[in-house]
């Protein structure tokens, strides 16, 4: 029981949630660059680009990063 707990609390998998509108983030590393056309933030095995129309930082935390705007792709690279 307490490994699974541990696990949960030392996650550092990256995790991504998509919705309309909205892209969050979880255990990113870096925002890389911001525009509001395109946004690169850095993780564990590369970078994510979001490309789309009036993107903005809505929430950054540690950890973190949740953005939004008209998002119309999602590259890692």
């Amino acid at each position: 029981m307490f490994n699974n707990l541990r696990n949960y609390i030392e996650d550092n998998n990256l995790h991504i949630n998509i919705d309309i509108g909205i892209v969050n983030i979880i255990n990113y590393l870096d925002v890389l660059s911001l525009n509001e056309d395109q946004i690169k933030i850095k993780y564990q095995k590369g970078t994510i680009v979001i490309n789309g129309k009036k993107l903005a930082i809505n929430k950054m935390l540690d950890k973190e990063i949740l953005i939004i705007g008209e998002i119309k792709s999602i590259e890692f690279i």
